[in-house]
């Protein structure tokens, strides 16, 4: 398939059936993000080749399911941890415009196509670091991932950067994207973590086992 034809199958309208009071300027950055994104996934491989021409479903509106959990008040602070070509950190600052985002990932050449993505649409509220996770310093209402580690290393290495002064209804802590079983995966956080499935938000059969799963960090 052409990133021509790629592009032409790719369509918005998903996220503004979910979404619909977004302003025409998100509208506008929504649309946007299909050519952009096809035309650099065709330089630097940041989504799966086979599975681009689902971008809309598989990977802006799966990000967009943190937003069916949580609404950010203005002026809070998000790090994406792990953010890639930029899931979920750029859909959700699409959304949230007087939210903070600050996207991380150690490797080079996924931020650049995320700075890249972000300015052509005009964010004005995502900065963005090339390196480890562990190595950034900065202080965060939430952390927020896409499948990027077991929970409990991401939470581990997340801690540091979670502040303590809180100003959302969901106290401050780790919130990400999983999917199939988890059980075993949230070990020591069952008592505490928030298991949320998406298939309650979004009727597509590929949300069926994806869930956002909240850990509050104290």
């Amino acid at each position: 398939m052409t990133d021509f034809e790629t592009f032409r199958k790719m369509d918005a309208s998903i996220i503004t059936n979910y979404f619909p009071d977004l302003t025409e300027v998100q509208r506008a950055q929504v649309a946007q993000l299909g050519p952009l994104y096809c035309d650099w996934n065709a330089k630097i491989n940041v989504v799966s080749r086979k599975d681009i021409d689902n971008l809309y479903e598989h990977h802006v509106l799966h990000s967009l399911g943190i937003a069916k959990v949580i609404r950010f008040r203005p002026d809070t602070c998000v790090m994406d941890l792990g953010t890639g070509g930029g899931f979920p950190g750029i859909p959700l600052a699409i959304l949230f415009p007087e939210v903070q985002f600050h996207l991380v990932d150690s490797v080079g050449k996924k931020i650049r196509v995320a700075t890249e993505i972000a300015t052509a649409i005009g964010l004005q509220n995502v900065t963005f670091r090339n390196g480890r996770a562990e190595e950034e310093k900065g202080c965060f209402d939430f952390v927020v991932s896409r499948a990027v580690m077991p929970l409990a290393d991401l939470v581990r290495i997340a801690r540091k950067n979670i502040s303590r002064e809180c100003h959302n209804a969901y106290p401050n802590g780790v919130i990400c994207l999983k999917g199939g079983e988890l059980q075993h995966e949230i070990g020591t956080f069952r008592n505490v973590a928030d298991i949320i499935p998406l298939e309650g938000f979004f009727s597509e059969p590929w949300f069926k086992e994806k869930k956002v799963v909240f850990v509050p960090v104290r």
